[in-house]
Parts: C-alpha cells; sequence; structure tokens
C-alpha cells in the first residue's frame, strides 16, 4: 500500500474547508475530482480545441419556431459551420516571435556557458518553443526535469490541463506539492482498448503513482514505481540507490501573472467571424429564398410542398376564382456583400488587437517602410513578448537551479551562484539597408563587439568576432593583403586610389 507523505503545512492549508481527521488521499480524491469540472480547466482545455479547430460554430444548427412555440432544427436549410481561425495565427505568431529563434545564455564564465550549451541543446530548444505555444494554450505549461535511461538530464513538457499545483503563496511562486493526470491506453481482459487514468502525486518525499477510478477513488498503481525522484543502480554489485530533489522538480512557465489562456481575450470574437462569414454562405446557397414569392389563388398542395416542387421544376400552378385572376408576384432580397466584408474586417482586426498580435498586410508596411513604421506595427505583440519573457527567466533561474546540481553532481562544476542571464532573440522583421547603414555610422563610437551584435546578417556575435580576428591576424602576416583590406574598408580598388566607378583619363594616363 502506498502512503502519501504530502508536507504537512501543504495539506492543513488546503484541507481547511474539509473535515477534521480527512486522510491524504482522500483530500487528493476531492481534490482532483473538483479540478477536472473546474472553470480553469475547461478554459485550458477550450484552448487546446480552438487551435485544433474544434470550436463552437461546428455544433451550430439552423432552428426556428414551430406553431406551439417550440423550437425545432432545420435540416432542410443549409448549414455551414466555417472556421477562419485567426486565434491559432495569433498563437503562432507570438510564439515564434519570441521563441522562433535559439535563446542564449549571457555569462562571463566561459565554462559555464559551455556546460549550459550541453544541457540546452537542439532538443531542448525545440522543448522550450512547444513550453511557449503552451503557455499562450493554456496560460501557463509546466517542465518537468528527470533523468533518462542514459542518466542524462532531460527535460519533459505536461501541458496546463494535466497538472493540478498546490501553491505555498498567493503569487503562486513557491510550490508544495503538484498532481500530474494523464489519460493513457490500455487493453483489458478482453482485448479492447480503454482510457485509463494516471495520477502521480510529486511532494517533497518523492513521487506517488495511483490510478484513478470511474468512481473518482484513487487505487495503487501497480505498474508505475513510487519512491524517490533519482534511482541509480551500480552496475558492478546491481545495488540500487535512491535520491531526492530538495525541491519539487515542476517548474511552472506562465504568459504571465494572470495566467490566463490566449483564448480568453479572443473567444468572442472568433465564434462571431466564424458565424458571419458561415451566415454570408448561407445565404448565398439560399438562392430559392433570396426571392419571397406572392401567390394569389395558388391550388395546391402546402407551402412547403411548394418550394420543393418549385426547386424540382421551377413551375407553379395557379388559378382565377369568382373574378379573382392568379398570378405569382416577386420580392426580391439582394445579399449585400459589402457589409459582410466590412463586418468580417472589423472583427478581424479586433482579435489581432485583443490577442495584441499584427497584421503582416497592414497598410503601414506597403512601399519601402521604414524602422519606425515596423516597429509601431510591432508594438503591440512587444507588449506582451516583454511580459512573457520576464515571466520565463524567472522560470529559467528555477530550471537552471537543477541544471546547476546535474553538474554539480556529475562533476562537470560547481556553479552555483554564478550570473547567468537568458536571452531571448526576437523573430522581428527589420529594415536590413537602415540597419546596416546604422551600423557603419556607429564605427568608431560603439565597441565592434556591440556592433556585430547588431547587425542583421549574424547569428553568432562571438563566431563573428572571433572570424574578424582570425582575417586581421591573418592580413598582418601578409603586408600585401593588410593593405588589400585597408584599401577595401576605405572603398578603393587596391591601387590605393578611391574607385568611382567611372573610366577616366588619368587612369589612361598612369597606364
Amino acid at each position: 500500500m502506498v502512503v502519501l507523505n504530502l508536507r504537512d503545512d501543504c495539506v492543513a492549508r488546503a484541507a481547511t474547508n474539509f473535515r477534521r481527521g480527512m486522510t491524504d488521499k482522500r483530500f487528493l480524491e476531492l481534490e482532483i475530482t473538483a479540478w477536472l469540472g473546474s472553470k480553469e480547466r475547461k478554459r485550458q482545455l477550450a484552448g487546446e480545441a480552438y487551435y485544433d479547430g474544434a470550436q463552437d460554430v461546428l455544433r451550430r444548427k439552423r432552428i426556428a419556431l414551430d406553431d406551439d412555440g417550440k423550437v425545432k432544427v432545420l435540416d432542410h436549410l443549409p448549414n455551414n459551420r466555417l472556421v477562419n481561425n485567426i486565434y491559432a495565427k495569433m498563437v503562432d505568431q507570438k510564439t515564434n516571435y519570441s521563441f522562433g529563434r535559439p535563446f542564449s545564455f549571457d555569462t562571463e564564465n566561459k565554462a559555464y556557458a559551455a556546460a549550459l550549451s550541453t544541457v540546452f541543446g537542439s532538443r531542448f530548444q525545440r522543448t522550450m518553443h512547444n513550453i511557449g505555444e503552451g503557455a499562450w494554450i493554456g496560460g501557463k505549461s509546466w517542465v518537468f526535469p528527470y533523468y533518462d535511461q542514459n542518466g542524462e538530464l532531460a527535460f519533459q513538457r505536461f501541458p496546463a490541463d494535466e497538472v493540478l499545483p498546490f501553491w505555498a503563496d498567493a503569487d503562486h511562486t513557491i510550490l508544495d506539492a503538484a498532481v500530474h493526470v494523464y489519460v493513457v491506453l490500455e487493453y483489458d481482459e478482453t482485448e479492447q482498448t480503454k482510457d485509463v487514468v494516471k495520477v502521480e502525486v510529486m511532494h517533497g518525499g518523492g513521487v506517488d503513482c495511483f490510478v484513478r477510478r470511474d468512481d473518482g477513488t484513487l487505487e495503487p498503481d501497480d505498474f508505475a514505481r513510487s519512491g524517490p525522484y533519482i534511482t541509480t543502480t551500480d552496475p558492478q554489485t546491481g545495488k540500487e540507490t535512491s535520491y531526492n530533489w530538495e525541491r519539487i522538480p515542476l517548474v511552472c512557465f506562465k504568459s504571465s501573472h494572470h495566467e490566463i489562456p490566449l483564448l480568453s481575450r479572443v473567444k468572442c470574437l472568433q465564434d462571431a467571424y466564424n458565424n458571419i462569414i458561415s451566415n454570408f454562405a448561407n445565404q448565398m446557397e439560399e438562392d430559392i429564398h433570396s426571392t419571397i414569392l406572392v401567390i394569389k389563388n395558388y391550388d395546391g398542395e402546402d407551402l412547403g410542398r411548394l418550394r420543393a416542387n418549385l426547386a424540382t421544376y421551377g413551375i407553379i400552378k395557379v388559378r382565377s376564382y369568382e373574378g379573382s385572376e392568379g398570378g405569382v408576384d416577386t420580392l426580391q432580397i439582394e445579399v449585400n456583400a459589402e457589409n459582410y466584408k466590412v463586418l468580417l474586417s472589423l472583427l478581424k482586426d479586433a482579435i489581432i488587437e485583443n490577442a495584441r498580435g499584427y497584421d503582416a498586410k497592414d497598410d503601414r508596411m506597403s512601399g519601402n517602410p521604414n524602422q519606425m513604421n515596423i516597429q509601431s506595427m510591432y508594438s503591440d505583440i512587444d507588449l506582451d513578448a516583454n511580459g512573457i519573457e520576464m515571466e520565463f527567466q524567472a522560470s529559467m533561474e528555477e530550471l537552471l537551479w537543477f541544471v546547476n546540481q546535474h553538474l554539480a553532481n556529475t562533476g562537470r562544476g560547481n556553479f552555483e551562484g554564478t550570473e547567468v542571464k537568458v536571452i531571448f532573440d526576437r523573430d522581428v522583421l527589420i529594415n536590413e539597408t537602415e540597419v546596416i547603414n546604422n551600423c557603419k555610422n556607429s564605427v568608431g563610437i560603439l565597441s565592434d563587439e556591440t556592433i556585430v551584435k547588431m547587425h542583421p546578417w549574424v547569428s553568432d556575435p562571438e563566431q563573428e568576432l572571433q572570424r574578424i580576428k582570425d582575417e586581421k591576424e591573418e592580413a598582418m602576416a601578409d603586408p600585401y593583403q593588410a593593405a588589400f583590406m585597408k584599401n577595401r574598408q576605405n572603398g578603393g580598388d587596391g591601387s590605393g586610389n578611391p574607385v568611382t566607378g567611372q573610366d577616366g583619363g588619368d587612369g589612361d594616363a598612369q597606364e
């Protein structure tokens, strides 16, 4: 029987709303059940669903009132359910803006920088991109550091809708315990697949693994291992040794302090956009309903059958009765496409503005935009980028604690207390010509390192500075090459004379 070992202060605070004497296990059962149906988790799941295109408009029905005033579904009418997923575009745009390019570490300790590059390789760069995407979709994302089968430190991402945290403070910065709930597919005795809900309770003493039954109760998981977070095996003796982190190995990466999914800002606007564009498609398909028929002395079936016959044969049978002549008049209904176009444009702009993104087709980008126009277009997305990067830098400090412990335990160096700053390189559209001219005009005013870092063609400043240094050393060894490089920097042609681009008489006289 697995016994929970949650910290007493966490359980004491959280269990004050329940009867005295409740066990830790029963407390968790109630908390998990309440959290699975909570509004916060529903918003997180909605963010995932809307990103995948499963939006409310797909459940839309055409309805009307019958003779008794009850709602009935009009199945015979066109019912387009169109999704123009501007919200997903905003998620991708904001994610790639802040995390589309590899991040770097700024530290004066070169050994520490080299050690960090081995831990945070290309694999983690991809994980960081997914963490940023999950933070926008769910309001936050979780990172679980663990040791893989090769004994190397690895990182796994948990989406927001899989983790129930127990915070020790109102600002959600200190984690007392956490519950990881996820679903796996297993085969039962009849070889039929079924969903099994797994529960991992992380606390100061390690992790306890359970299976959640349909009634909400927790039972120990016989196929998962409970205990300390780290277990090592001596290759010679085969003896296992277990260790625990001093902190709970789970780091929260938030999109903002409020931990609100991006969908909460734009859901009503996205739904309105989908409804308007679907209504327009319905109007275009309802060609027979675009004309109202005024029928005099109609001799035939009910109006429903009349519409069906009209759509099938295009003929209406009328008659004259007691001096009243039959006939059919029409009232034409014009569908003004410009009205739909204007409204859709307004909704699209509102979605982009509330999501704090940018429109790449903005009028400010026409022609040859200057850098001020580009910065103006990026002003809204910069607001959110500054906020999420501040949150991510604080979370990276927590994650670096585990990395520092790993480096110290594996004998790669003790870097505890070493100053390091995480730099997220944004993917910003720039006017390269203007920036390069600014770099050229800064020669002699700023250092070469600063200019190289600001140059748009340089992806690795350290490598570029080393190349410049190697070229200078090679030029010093060859006086002819040194004269050529000096003349090239001054705009010359190698003869000491400036290049004008024209054939002058002086050149022929010298020759």
